[in-house]
């Protein structure tokens, strides 16, 4: 749900509406849960969350509670994450919890560059040491994009793997078009002199510049909402057509990662 408040300051530097005073009372009781279960197992790791939650967007029922941690490891969180899902399924739809390091925010390639940014500017601590948080804020420019988005060519060639796999195509299809519609987002932005990281929007305004794409762009909006259901032949039409265009537009305007790169700790 898209961010009123997200865009860029006078200086060009991101700006968005993350704060803990726009988290509605309902969800507060996640946040709390969240942090005391993740204290219990390592008091060290800190605690944020992100999305529609901390904008004051989320709707009660409907949308995720999204979580970082630093210092958790990656199965703990799952656990986690599913028990609160249970736990809260009156209030969220899930609680979906990332887990890094603090290694992830450290050096100068463009994925903790990215992290970085992520970091600063979109997430709101909940418990723990803000340590790793960066103290300035970041240009909305072409780095900052290529951080968020730069590895989206990695990300076709697993789509393609889990497709050929037999893997679920609704499942494939959703993270596709979320991940997809997020590089489009960078592509408006740095086109538009703007930032966003909405992907409806965006996918409006980049059918508007590549009209060809409308169709593929509907079809991925299409697959953002709860539990798509597509044929695998459906996915594979997209990914070959409108998300490879993606990639080729993203790497001749913005630039991609190098293949030795990992993925990215959030969205």
């Amino acid at each position: 749900m898209r961010d009123p408040l997200e865009g860029l300051s006078e200086s060009g530097t991101i700006r968005t509406g993350a704060a803990m005073t726009h988290v509605v009372e309902a969800f507060r009781p996640v946040h709390q849960a969240a942090s005391a279960m993740i204290h219990e197992r390592d008091v060290s790791a800190s605690v944020y969350a992100y999305g529609s939650v901390v904008t004051g967007q989320a709707k009660v029922g409907v949308s995720d509670v999204d979580l970082l941690t630093i210092g958790l490891p990656p199965s703990e969180a799952d656990v986690i994450g599913a028990e609160l899902s249970s736990r809260f399924a009156n209030v969220c739809r899930g609680v979906d919890i990332g887990a890094g390091e603090g290694g992830d925010f450290v050096g100068e390639h463009d994925e903790s560059y990215g992290n970085r940014v992520f970091l600063r500017h979109y997430c709101v601590l909940l418990a723990g040491s803000d340590a790793h948080r960066p103290k300035h804020d970041f240009a909305g420019d072409r780095r900052a994009a290529r951080g968020f988005n730069g590895d989206i060519a990695q990300h076709v060639q697993r789509w393609r793997n889990a497709l050929e796999a037999d893997e679920d195509a609704g499942l494939i299809a959703q993270r596709m078009a979320r991940k997809s519609l997020l590089a489009v987002a960078g592509l408006v932005s740095v086109l538009d002199h703007i930032w966003t990281t909405d992907r409806e929007t965006s996918a409006h305004r980049w059918s508007e510049v590549e009209p060809a794409h409308h169709d593929g762009l509907a079809q991925l909006i299409a697959w953002t909402s709860i539990a798509p259901k597509p044929q695998a032949d459906t996915v594979r039409d997209v990914l070959d057509g409108t998300v490879e265009a993606i990639v080729s537009e993203f790497r001749e305007l913005i630039g991609l990662w190098p293949d030795t790169i990992g993925d990215s700790v959030a969205r």
